[in-house]
């Protein structure tokens, strides 16, 4: 998601095998800081940062520890999970590593990380996003710092919405009532294109309805989808669905909404990240086509807060066997704070939220970074457990519910049968 999250707003210069110096290997500065250490490795993701901003972090770094050098190794996502548990259980693992912010909790559980709870004043905790922060922290300790998230909005046709009439919606009622009048205008086309299993938006509404995809009960987690508050979202993301075309067991992947369905025509909207905007502007164009996309939040119950979203995004932690774990914070520390924190939203044009509110870049007037801001001020995480990654493996018990619901079943019986599979999945 990252990677193509920055090459949708059009970032150049990729991280590819960088590696910042210092000064003279000679100086003893280096060798006070780190015990003798010449090097610290960071690893971040393919399309995570770029290079003008790890310079910049590479250079501060550097001036203050002279005879350092700073080895950043850009890491595949295929097969990443294998290769960060497996380092993280050598004697030589990165310094500093990017971890996805539902990962975080099952690599300090396993005692893969340092804990940075100490550490929090260095680090500048306070300034960071608290919807972010969640996601660093793991039974009342920090085990990394949160660094970028980005969340969905809603994608439109401009053309499709003047014809019909209809402005960007500011709550449920008023989304409801665009569409009507998109289906009016154009009764072949979709109003919107929603598959029946994009679980992160239906995460969303439940959070708006008051409830969780799982919550702890006592030593235990159990599901939350068969309660009335998952009853009601499900039945707003059914009305919605039901403007829609778009298969009814399959998630937004398959077939690919941004550019195997949305390029193609008769799609008025559609919910999906920056990554997916650009994707479909991108195949458009391709096809001799031009794209005209607005975009909004996704619309809260009422006007004065928009609709809660899932933040996807990653965090910066350092590895627990570090043999540099002092330098390793010094590092971590400048690339979390707040100077650098705002050329890194400024680089990447404000395609990504940083961790703190004070360093957010200011967007172009009506477009998806500015929709994304809007919208992700009222972010959250799935729940943070290790756990919650079994309950994500396929097949997804969320998105079995969500389809079941949507071919006529009980909410309640569906989601009292997806919570005793959730449970199951989230104790392990």
């Amino acid at each position: 998601m990252k990677r193509k999250l920055i090459a949708a707003v059009g970032v150049a210069g990729m991280v590819i095998g960088l590696a910042a110096c210092g000064g003279n290997d000679g100086d003893d500065k280096g060798k006070t800081d780190a015990g003798g250490a010449k090097e610290i490795t960071v690893w971040v993701m393919d399309g995570s940062a770029p290079k003008a901003w790890i310079d910049a972090v590479n250079a501060e770094f550097s001036a203050k520890h002279p005879g350092v050098t700073v080895k950043v190794e850009e890491q595949q996502w295929k097969g990443i999970q294998e290769k960060v548990t497996t380092a993280l259980s050598e004697n030589t693992p990165p310094d500093v590593l990017e971890l996805g912010n539902t990962q975080t909790a099952g690599y300090a559980v396993t005692g893969g990380l340092a804990d940075l709870t100490k550490d929090k004043a260095k680090l500048g905790s306070d300034a960071w996003q608290k919807s972010m922060l969640a996601s660093a922290e793991y039974d009342g300790k920090l085990y990394s710092a949160p660094w970028y998230a980005a969340n969905r909005v809603v994608v439109y046709d401009k053309k499709a919405f003047a014809k019909a009439g209809v402005t960007p919606p500011t709550t449920r009622d008023e989304w409801i009532a665009g569409l009507d009048k998109l289906k009016a205008a154009d009764p072949a086309s979709q109003p919107i294109y929603l598959p029946g299993q994009s679980w992160y938006v239906l995460a969303g509404f439940i959070w708006d309805e008051g409830g969780d995809l799982a919550v702890k009960d006592g030593g235990k987690w159990k599901g939350g989808l068969g309660t009335p508050q998952a009853a009601s979202a499900m039945e707003f993301y059914k009305k919605l669905q039901a403007y829609s075309t778009a298969p009814k067991d399959k998630d937004e992947a398959t077939p690919q909404q941004s550019t195997d369905v949305v390029p193609k025509g008769g799609v008025a909207s559609w919910i999906g990240l920056g990554w997916e905007a650009g994707g479909a502007e991108k195949a458009l164009k391709d096809a001799g086509k031009e794209a005209d996309f607005g975009y909004f939040p996704i619309p809260g119950k009422t006007a004065d807060k928009p609709g809660t979203v899932f933040l996807g995004g990653s965090n910066l932690a350092v590895a627990e066997r570090s043999k540099n774990k002092e330098l390793a914070k010094e590092w971590l520390a400048l690339a979390a704070g707040k100077d650098q924190m705002t050329k890194y939203a400024a680089e990447t044009k404000g395609a990504l939220l940083p961790n703190q509110a004070g360093a957010n870049f200011t967007p172009a007037a009506g477009s998806f970074a500015e929709a994304m801001g809007k919208g992700g001020v009222n972010g959250r995480i799935t729940p943070v457990t290790p756990g919650w990654a079994n309950v994500e493996t396929e097949p997804n018990p969320l998105k079995e519910f969500m389809t079941k619901v949507l071919k006529g079943e009980d909410a309640a019986k569906a989601g009292a049968d997806a919570d005793k599979e959730i449970a199951s999945r989230i104790n392990k």
